[in-house]
C-alpha cells in the first residue's frame, strides 16, 4: 500500500441491490472496509455483479438496503451530483467528450467546483504531466487526435483533476492492447504510490488484480466475497475450488509478480554473457524469468537504479526464492521422446 494517502475510508455495510421484476438480488448484503489509500480489486466473472456494487458507491445506481459512508458521512445524505464531484469514476470506454479539447475534458469538473481560469489551468498542466503526456503538446489536441493509450490516460488525469480521495475505476485498461495494458498498468502503480487514493477497481483479469491490489475481492454470484485477502495470500492459500479456478494454473508464476528482484540471490556480474537485455532492482522476478525466456541466455544482468551492473539473475535463483523447482529451461537432448507430447 502507499505511504502517501489523501484516500478516505469506505465502509460498505450489508448491501444490497434488487431490481423490480428479478426474483434474486444483483449485490446481496454486500460488506467491505477499505481503508484509506488503499487499492482494491474487484474480480469475477461478467454478471456477478461487481460493477454494480461499485456504481453504488457513486450512486450511479442506488442501494436498495444497507449503508455506505465515506470517512464516516453517509453517501445517502448527500446531493448525487455534489458526491460524484468528490470521487474519480474511470471507465473503459474512457467517455472523453469529443468535442472538447483535452484541456478542457480536464477541466469539467473544475469548472463544475467554481475553480479559477488559473487554478484549472495549473491543474490541467500539472495532470498531463503527472501522465506524461507534454502539456505544450495535447492540451489543445481533440480526443480523436490521440491514440487508444493517450486516451486513457487523460481520462486517469479528469478523473483526479479536482483531487478526489476516492477513485472508481471499471476496466479502465480492458480496450487496450497487451502492450499498452501493461504500460498503463505501470503508469497506474506509479501514480498510486505518490497519490495514495482509495481505489476500487474492477476487472475480469485475476493477473491484472494481482499485479495492481493491495487486496483482491474475489466476487460470486449476486456480489458474494469468497475470499478477500492480499494478492499473495489467495495466490498461496485460495480459500475454496471457486478461488482456486479463478487463478487457473501457474499460481507459482504468479507470485512472481509480487517479487522484486532484491529477493533473489545475484550471482556476478561475470556469469552474465551480457547483451542488449537487462534487468533492473525496480522489476519482478516475473520480468527476470520472461526475459530469460525470451533471450534463453542462462543468465541475465541485473543493474541498479543508476543503470550499473550489479550482479545476475538465473532460473535457478528464481525458483530458490519460491522454495519451489523450476523445471530448466534447457531444450531436451537431441533424440529425447516426451511420454506427455508423443503421438500429439
Amino acid at each position: 500500500m502507499s505511504r502517501n494517502t489523501s484516500g478516505a475510508r469506505i465502509v460498505l455495510d450489508t448491501v444490497t441491490k434488487t431490481y423490480p421484476g428479478q426474483p434474486t438480488p444483483a449485490v446481496e448484503a454486500f460488506s467491505m472496509t477499505a481503508e484509506p489509500g488503499e487499492l482494491i480489486m474487484f474480480v469475477g466473472p461478467s454478471g456477478c455483479g461487481k460493477t454494480t456494487t461499485m456504481k453504488m458507491i457513486n450512486r450511479i445506481i442506488e442501494p436498495t438496503s444497507g449503508s455506505i459512508t465515506i470517512d464516516g458521512r453517509d453517501i445517502l445524505s448527500l446531493d448525487p451530483n455534489e458526491l460524484r464531484r468528490h470521487i474519480g469514476y474511470v471507465i473503459q470506454q474512457i467517455g472523453l467528450f469529443p468535442h472538447m479539447t483535452i484541456a478542457e475534458n480536464i477541466a469539467v469538473v473544475p469548472k463544475l467546483l467554481g475553480w479559477s481560469k488559473e487554478k484549472t489551468k495549473e491543474r490541467i498542466d500539472e495532470l498531463l504531466t503527472t501522465v506524461e503526456l507534454n502539456p505544450a503538446e495535447f492540451a489543445n489536441r481533440y480526443p480523436k487526435q490521440l491514440s487508444g493509450g493517450q486516451q486513457q490516460r487523460v481520462g486517469v488525469a479528469r478523473a483526479l483533476a479536482a483531487d478526489p480521495p476516492v477513485m472508481l475505476m471499471d476496466e479502465p485498461f480492458g480496450a487496450t492492447d497487451p502492450i499498452t495494458r501493461e504500460k498503463l498498468q505501470a503508469e497506474f502503480l506509479r501514480l498510486q504510490e505518490s497519490m495514495g487514493k482509495t481505489i476500487i477497481f474492477v476487472t475480469h483479469d485475476f493477473d491484472e488484480a494481482v499485479r495492481l491490489g493491495d487486496r483482491i475481492a474475489v466476487l460470486s454470484d449476486r456480489s458474494q466475497i469468497e475470499q478477500f485477502d492480499t494478492p499473495a495470500n489467495i495466490l498461496a492459500a485460495p480459500a475454496n475450488e471457486y478461488v482456486a479456478s479463478f487463478i487457473g494454473r501457474g499460481a507459482a508464476i504468479k507470485r512472481l509478480v509480487l517479487i522484486p528482484i532484491t529477493e533473489a540471490k545475484l550471482g556476478s556480474v561475470s556469469a552474465s554473457p551480457g547483451g542488449p537485455i537487462t534487468v533492473s532492482l525496480n522489476d519482478s522476478l516475473r520480468d527476470a524469468l520472461d526475459a530469460l525466456v525470451l533471450t534463453g541466455l542462462p543468465a541475465l544482468t541485473v543493474l541498479d537504479r543508476n543503470q550499473k551492473p550489479i550482479g545476475s539473475i538465473t532460473v535457478d535463483a528464481i525458483s530458490a526464492v519460491l522454495g519451489a523447482d523450476i523445471p530448466t529451461l534447457a531444450a531436451p537432448p537431441l533424440g529425447h521422446i516426451d511420454p506427455t507430447t508423443a503421438g500429439a
